[in-house]
């Protein structure tokens, strides 16, 4: 039964009350009007019509707060939502304001405008939803689009650092790139020096020229000529395109076998194999 209804029907069972009681003698008073109308069936009580409208305050102003909170994140977040950006809250403040002086009122009145800021309180809570699910569609696509952002940068971070790689590998598979590993390898692993070097360089020189790639009929393969040129895996899966894991085998071979760079290009000259 609506707020009005109840008022219809709270008046008429007044009405009925004063009008049914017997006329009272001269100077009597009407005990119609000297006690409180009776309860009228299927009426809500004059009590729970404030007490409801008191709840129905306390939930506008929750939904003003809400409404005001995600306007705020919203104007935070600096992203784009759509047209809205905000929830009108101006008419729902206007029924708090009101109710919250209904202890000035009559009953009936306050329940008249409680039923108002329930429907209007409704409106405010549905915008807000609205509007807070635009606000996460938009964040979701901001985390989604930075997501992009890092990926991609870290791609071509990859790429970068996998083309400078390869760049350095060209470079040190080169017969100038090569002497420069042989050298440092000769010198941390062996300590041997210069000297020793040029006994290196005109022993694999003799050998491969430096080239990586070098290969004779026989099998023997790279700067080294290991023969098969599959043993210099022991120094690295990557023997067949890193001068410098061939330059490792090799100097490990002649330094197992003959001792000194120098040894081994003596005995090649003498024998024509090392």
């Amino acid at each position: 039964m609506t707020v009005l209804s109840v008022a219809a029907a709270t008046l008429v069972g007044i009405t009925l009350s004063v009008g049914l009681a017997s006329t009272p003698a001269a100077g009597a008073v009407n005990p119609a009007v000297a006690v409180a109308a009776p309860a009228v069936a299927g009426t809500e009580p004059l009590a729970q019509i404030a007490e409801d409208a008191s709840a129905t305050l306390d939930d506008a102003k929750s939904a003003v707060v809400e409404a005001e909170a995600l306007r705020a994140d919203v104007v935070a977040s600096g992203l784009d939502v759509g047209a809205r950006t905000s929830v009108d809250t101006s008419e729902l403040e206007r029924d708090i304001e009101k109710l919250d002086d209904s202890d000035v009122m009559p009953v009936l009145l306050v329940g008249v405008l409680a039923d108002k800021a329930d429907a209007e309180t409704a409106r405010v809570v549905a915008s807000t939803e609205v509007l807070q699910g635009a606000l996460t569609a938009a964040q979701e696509k901001r985390a989604a689009e930075e997501a992009a952002r890092v990926a991609a940068e870290q791609a071509a971070a990859e790429a970068a650092a996998a083309e400078q790689a390869a760049a350095a590998l060209a470079a040190a598979n080169t017969p100038e790139g090569a002497k420069a590993s042989a050298r440092q390898i000769m010198s941390s692993t062996y300590g041997w020096g210069e000297d020793q070097f040029s006994c290196l360089s005109s022993l694999w020189t003799k050998e491969s020229g430096w080239n990586y790639q070098a290969y004779n009929p026989s099998g023997a393969t790279g700067i080294p000529q290991a023969l098969p040129g599959g043993k210099m895996a022991s120094a690295g899966g990557d023997w067949q395109t890193n001068a410098a894991t061939q330059i490792a085998w090799g100097l490990g071979y002649i330094s197992s076998v003959y001792g000194t760079p120098c040894s081994a290009w003596s005995h090649s000259q003498a024998m024509n194999w090392y």
